[in-house]
């Protein structure tokens, strides 16, 4: 089989279109009648909110590249217009599929459960009299319409906010007739109201915000007559653009470019199905698209938005059970985690294991006389940070503190820009990383004076230091005291933050050195013992898997015989099942209750296995423009738990896992007459305290 070109374009997937089979899973679950029916509604919101930005960054490049005529291609060989084609036929069907889950599934089992959306039409007149209230109160003051004429030109809509156009008939108080105006609703205002218990037929009646406007739209225009009122919504282009060879301040310059954020080009336009055509055709015009950037909706423009609704309901029956994440006993309040870690490596398994004990540890370390030193570095962190407190503590009392923020993590720009500035004020040292390479690495290093000698600890982890996603990602994360693996992290910090050479690691591999070369070798390494008639396997799991040479080089494991199991929740653009290529892959898409978001490798290695957690994907970005690291875990009872409980209890799953099919399809895997299996119920009764 060597004689095949593994470069063929068959052989491989388009990203844009993996990604969007990836929502549609996402879609799926809001129609799994297991799942609980508050948790349906937020997955249809998770599923609108990934479109979105979809929109405002994939479908925007692409536009971008019709636009400079640039005709190069993928892997898979799609051309950009071939693309953009293709990409628009699935995103109207899925869009459409959205809503008919809406209207047609979960609005009407909402309502069976006392939960339920009034339409303007259906109010009868105490609600109508308590919304008409709180429209006067709290909605028309801050509301102001605009009428469009020479001197009042179309207004600069706001990325993804609501609005309204409005069709009129008569002349206003100047004599004027134009007969258009524009309605916008600004981001203060909820986008949900519940309605006081007082008129509500149900436990919980809700109205939307469009509803309330639609209804009195006429009181922002006295004496003229609303012959129509449609709500729209324009997603633009949020991708930022800082030239960083010309930036002098990197900081400065995305301060200046953030206000462009939201105005920038229009790349999709949703408007009311009811809308007639002048008004579509004008609104078209007016944001220079074209019939195929339309999608016209039957209900709320940003479905995202009903997000709020599981936080107004006070029904757990109809949520995921409450959990309470472990503790490890080392690292249980009280014990001296340094101590701990000086013991044995300690493995934290999250969610299902609790993110405090890497806030008590840099908390213990400010507050330790012994500690000298503490490095970090921050991808995402999120609003009131205790770990970013405790920085600011460690640096207010005089230790050194170096910090390096990307403030280039996307839709985190400014939270990162002002968290730089704080912990600045403090008196920590912050970098912001190295230019031309985002600095993706999930590292903590803490020195501390034990004696005669100096120590170092560190935590190198595959996800965020970020509280929040802890309690709603699974990511894994490992506390060592190893001094190979301290050498190696201080190498690391002084590359991010000094001037020199690429430094040799010992154990970790990291981008943009030595990780796409060590995949490489390893994948080599398993094909070659297949080839001599040895067992080989390699399994593992990631957000997203396009590198061509590391796909290439998985077909060739394949044709010599070796196992390979991928996870690949999202993007995949290599093709299983393919005869005399893939055939001995398998590719899956595990979804749940938790964001997967571990990185895990595994190889067989003729028996002497190597287990790997790493925060890259196996994409070109996290390869060669990206600083990441890949970190063994050697330590045989937690080489052990990560290949059970990250790899081998999904690949059991029968309940929420989701087969790759060689025409680039998913199909949900059916359990039969089979017992249920689900990874992560499995793990919360494994690893969670409740």
């Amino acid at each position: 089989m060597t004689d095949i070109d593994l470069k063929n374009p068959e052989f491989y997937i388009n990203r844009e279109l993996s990604l969007l089979q990836f929502n549609r899973r996402v879609l799926d679950l809001a129609q799994d009648e297991s799942v609980p029916l508050l948790e349906r509604l937020k997955y249809l919101c998770i599923s609108s909110s990934n479109l979105d930005e979809f929109f405002e960054i994939r479908v925007a490049g692409v536009k971008q590249q019709l636009q400079l005529g640039i005709s190069t291609t993928g892997a898979d060989g799609l051309l950009p217009h071939e693309q953009f084609e293709k990409i628009q036929e699935v995103a109207h069907e899925l869009v459409h599929d959205q809503y008919r889950v809406l209207n047609k599934i979960l609005i009407p089992k909402l309502a069976e459960e006392g939960i339920r959306f009034l339409r303007r039409t259906h109010w009868n007149p105490e609600q109508a009299r308590w919304i008409k209230t709180y429209f006067t109160r709290e909605v028309l003051p801050v509301l102001s319409p605009l009428g469009l004429d020479p001197s009042h030109p179309f207004p600069r809509i706001l990325n993804k906010s609501l609005n309204f156009i409005v069709t009129l008939e008569g002349k206003d108080a100047f004599g004027r007739e134009n007969g258009i105006a524009i309605v916008q609703a600004p981001r203060s205002l909820p986008r949900i109201i519940r309605l006081s218990d007082a008129v509500s037929g149900a436990p919980y009646d809700f109205v939307f915000l469009s509803s309330i406007i639609h209804a009195y739209v006429e009181e922002l225009f006295p004496g003229m007559k609303v012959t129509g009122c449609y709500q729209f919504r324009v997603t633009r282009n949020s991708d930022l653009f800082v030239d960083e060879e010309e930036a002098e301040d990197l900081l400065s310059a995305l301060e200046g470019e953030l206000p462009s954020r939201n105005y920038g080009d229009a790349v999709r336009l949703e408007v009311a199905d009811n809308c007639n055509s002048k008004g579509v055709q004008f609104l078209l015009h007016q944001f220079k698209l074209s019939e195929e950037d339309l999608y016209q909706v039957h209900g709320p423009v940003n479905l995202r938005r009903l997000m709020a609704v599981p936080d107004l309901v006070d029904r757990p029956d109809l949520k995921f059970p409450a959990f309470t994440p472990s503790v490890p006993a080392a690292l249980q309040p009280g014990h001296d985690i340094f101590e701990a870690m000086s013991e044995s490596d300690i493995l934290l398994h999250h969610p299902y294991q609790s993110f405090n004990p890497i806030v008590d540890l840099i908390c213990q370390a400010a507050s330790d006389p012994n500690v000298l030193a503490i490095k970090q570095t921050l991808y995402r962190t999120g609003e009131k940070s205790m770990l970013v407190d405790a920085l600011v503590k460690a640096a207010s009392s005089g230790k050194e503190v170096t910090v390096i923020i990307e403030l280039r993590a996307r839709f985190d720009e400014e939270a990162n820009i002002q968290l730089a500035s704080r912990l600045q004020d403090a008196g920590a040292h912050v970098v912001y990383g190295v230019v031309g390479y985002k600095t993706h690495a999930k590292l903590t290093m803490i020195v501390r004076r034990e004696g005669k000698r100096v120590k170092r600890y560190v935590h190198l982890g595959t996800g965020n230091y970020h509280a929040g996603t802890a309690r709603a990602y699974t990511d894994i994360g490992l506390l060592s005291a190893d001094k190979t693996l301290g050498e190696d992290v201080h190498k690391i910090f002084q590359q991010l933050t000094g001037l020199g050479k690429a430094v040799k690691l010992k154990k970790l591999l990291h981008s943009p050195f030595t990780l796409h070369k060590g995949m490489l070798e390893k994948i080599a390494r398993e094909t070659e013992h297949a080839r001599q008639g040895k067992k080989a396997h390699i399994m593992a799991r990631m957000n997203s898997l396009i590198e061509p040479l590391v796909i290439e080089a998985l077909y060739r494991a394949s044709q010599a015989g070796v196992k390979v199991d991928l996870l690949v929740r999202g993007i995949c653009a290599l093709r299983p099942g393919i005869a005399g290529i893939s055939d001995n892959i398998q590719v899956r898409s595990v979804m749940g209750r938790f964001l997967e978001h571990s990185r895990v490798f595994y190889f067989f290695n003729d028996g002497e296995s190597e287990v790997f957690g790493s925060s890259a994907d196996w994409m070109p970005r996290n390869f060669f423009r990206r600083v990441e690291t890949c970190f063994p875990i050697e330590k045989p009872d937690l080489h052990e738990r990560v290949v059970q409980e990250t790899l081998v209890y999904y690949f059991q799953d029968n309940t929420n896992a989701w087969v790759l099919k060689k025409d680039g399809s998913y199909q949900r895997v059916r359990q039969g007459n089979a017992q249920p299996r689900t990874a992560q119920q499995r793990l919360l009764e494994l690893l969670s305290s409740t």
